[in-house]
């Protein structure tokens, strides 16, 4: 039957395509890889704006007006350190990691968990201490790429900061063991040993000057 031969024909291509049929679908299949992964690249990175993070999470009336008010958003050599500078990797792998990570906190404020500045400090420590487990993690990687002790003139520092760190090298410790409160205020029920932190406003801050 004409039928059933022109699908015997068809099912015989399928199982030897051509050359040209397989060239064909290599160059679309790489042309299409390449648009995916551009795009796909485009996107993460309009997810790392600073506007859009305040869009998504709860942030804009607590942890982003607390920003604002510090060295980080606003200091004499006009260097800004952002939402994304500090919370999200730079390495491909560990950002998407992260970007996992945020898509829940997204869904606290969605879900309504998070969604006013109340319910905000209700889970403020418990969010905090969660993301400097993480920098304790990562050795504090996100301040280091702004602040590292390899590069640091303790004796262009002034008293106290140039002794803090020269002791916190000499131990082994991480940004994160000891700022902490520095871009966001520490939460009310924190019972941490924080001193510096708890202690001196970013303004005063001997690491920030």
């Amino acid at each position: 039957m004409p039928i059933t031969n022109g699908l015997k024909r068809l099912w015989k291509r399928f199982r030897r395509p051509s050359s040209m049929a397989l060239g064909t679908l290599l160059i679309i299949g790489f042309i299409s890889g390449i648009l995916f992964w551009g795009a796909f690249n485009t996107g993460m990175e309009l997810t790392n704006q600073e506007a859009f993070c305040i869009g998504c999470h709860e942030m804009k009336e607590n942890v982003y007006e607390e920003y604002v008010s510090t060295v980080h958003y606003n200091n004499r050599s006009g260097v800004r350190a952002t939402c994304p500078d500090c919370h999200v990797p730079k390495d491909w792998t560990h950002k998407m990691v992260r970007k996992i990570q945020a898509s829940k906190e997204v869904l606290g404020k969605i879900t309504g968990i998070v969604d006013t500045p109340m319910k905000f400090d209700e889970h403020r420590l418990q969010m905090a201490e969660r993301e400097w487990a993480r920098m304790k993690r990562t050795d504090s990687q996100e301040c280091r790429n702004c602040h590292n002790f390899e590069f640091m003139d303790f004796t262009e520092q002034k008293g106290v900061a140039a002794e803090l760190h020269a002791r916190a090298s000499s131990q082994g410790k991480t940004c994160i063991d000891c700022h902490k409160g520095i871009a966001h205020r520490l939460p009310d029920s924190y019972q941490g040993n924080d001193a510096l932190s708890s202690t001196l406003s970013g303004s005063e801050h001997p690491t920030l000057k």
